[in-house]
């Protein structure tokens, strides 16, 4: 296998310090105090014309949906990867360019979708945009559509479902510690984070958790690599 054909994302890198995780849905509770470590977000999450280089390179099955018209764009994000596929690719980009890219914990997507902003409820404050309204046949919108946040992130509310590196746990952050939480050590589904084309209201509130069983495809499912720093 070759692994020079990749894309190497753009990404942005988010300094160390602490901010206020959680809100007031019962899976938010309590909102606590989290130190993370810096690290570096993609800009988008990944897109088909990534995602098509990995299938070609590896071999990997394509994602669900491959051959749906309404997701076939190559700058939309790609739709329909497992948690499992997500991680394949995130270990192939790093082969590919000698750098540690992986998933994001729960904590870092949300500390990146604030965006600096401490208390707002969405990446830019506290408000819906007028045109908030989702649907299930309505395709999602390629990426970049919504943003930048405060760090310069795109779609961090808005498109897809991102996975995290996380289980999930509803109860999680009772017993989630203060520095760098990597989610609970065991559980049936994996976090996920962002908003979704599918739903009634498309974007997503910051604070705002998901979950799914890891070998589940949907079509509001996508990602977004990030990288470790050194």
């Amino acid at each position: 296998m070759t692994t020079s054909k990749c894309i190497e994302p753009v990404t942005v890198a988010i300094a160390e310090g602490a901010f206020l995780m959680g809100g007031e849905r019962a899976n938010e509770r309590p909102i606590h105090r989290v130190w993370v470590d810096a690290f570096a977000l993609a800009q988008y999450p990944v897109t088909r014309r990534e995602y098509a280089l990995f299938v070609e390179d590896t071999g990997h099955p394509p994602a669900i949906f491959w051959n749906d018209p309404r997701f076939a764009h190559p700058d939309q994000p790609v739709v329909g990867p497992s948690w499992f596929d997500a991680v394949a690719y995130c270990r192939w980009l790093s082969t590919a360019t000698g750098k540690a890219y992986r998933l994001p914990t729960e904590a870092e997507r949300e500390k990146a979708a604030r965006g600096g902003r401490a208390a707002s409820t969405y990446p830019w404050g506290d408000e819906l945009p007028a045109e908030h309204r989702g649907g299930r046949e309505q395709p999602v919108d390629p990426v970049g559509t919504e943003g930048p946040n405060g760090y310069g992130l795109y779609d961090m509310a808005a498109g897809v479902h991102e996975w995290c590196a996380d289980f999930y746990a509803a109860d999680y952050y009772a017993a989630s510690p203060d520095r760098n939480p990597q989610g609970p050590d065991n559980g049936q589904r994996r976090a996920a984070r962002g908003g979704s084309w599918r739903h009634e209201i498309r974007f997503a509130r910051c604070a705002a958790r998901s979950s799914l069983a890891p070998d589940k495809q949907f079509s509001d499912f996508g990602f977004r690599c990030a990288l470790t720093l050194a």
